[in-house]
């Protein structure tokens, strides 16, 4: 853990490192509702007949951005400090992606 004092005192260590320890459950806690949450409304999206394909699988994609972002951030723990390299390679490789979709859209659309 990254954030942890070290005052000398046992007891005040233990009482922080608990009281980050509950708060980092907490996000993750929420972050997992919120990812189920999500999940459900995109079963139901796809579900009701009323929307069309069109809005549909944009709106998926944009539900599993957001998913993905909960999942680097809360549970890979992107959010702390001392991950800033692997970040850089994560978003470097999302660049990348996104470089070579553009570049083969345009390939075959043109």
């Amino acid at each position: 853990m990254a954030n942890q004092t070290n005052s000398g005192n046992e007891r005040i260590d233990l009482a922080y490192r608990r009281r980050k320890n509950a708060e980092e459950m907490r996000h993750q806690m929420i972050a997992f509702v919120l990812m189920i949450l999500l999940t459900l409304i995109a079963f139901a999206a796809v579900g009701y007949e009323e929307f069309s394909h069109w809005f549909v699988v944009p709106f998926i994609l944009l539900l599993a951005a957001v998913q993905v972002a909960f999942q680097l951030y809360y549970f890979m723990h992107m959010s702390h400090k001392g991950h800033e390299f692997p970040a850089m390679f994560i978003y470097g490789g999302v660049a990348v992606m996104l470089l070579l979709v553009w570049a083969f859209t345009t390939v075959v659309w043109w």
